[in-house]
């Protein structure tokens, strides 16, 4: 699902327009970003939570070249899931995942 679709789907759910939906996830996400932005942890309970780690300094290859390379330690956003979406997403899956019967074997 891209952005316009899901811009779609919440206009639907919402029953809103298109316009104010779009407005409503930008703001969201701005926000989102805003917080992260300054170190703070942002939980949607039954969701999941977005978060800012660190990522230590590491030594790679560079593919290219063959060389070592360091990379500098950083910060990264990371979301981690809350257990509502974990289930869904879970139940969904089995759901998708029904063996089918085995075929049975002819008499000759």
């Amino acid at each position: 699902m891209n952005k316009s679709e899901l811009v779609k789907a919440l206009a639907e759910k919402a029953e809103i327009t298109q316009k104010d939906a779009a407005r409503t996830l930008d703001a969201m996400v701005e926000t989102i970003q805003q917080a992260l932005a300054k170190g703070d942890k942002v939980q949607i309970i039954g969701f999941g939570s977005f978060e800012v780690r660190d990522r230590k300094e590491r030594k790679v290859i560079s593919p290219a070249t063959g060389k070592e390379i360091n990379v500098p330690a950083t910060k990264v956003p990371a979301f981690k899931p809350g257990k509502s979406l974990k289930e869904a997403v879970a139940a969904n899956k089995k759901a998708a995942k029904k063996p089918a019967k085995p075929a049975k074997a002819k008499k000759k």
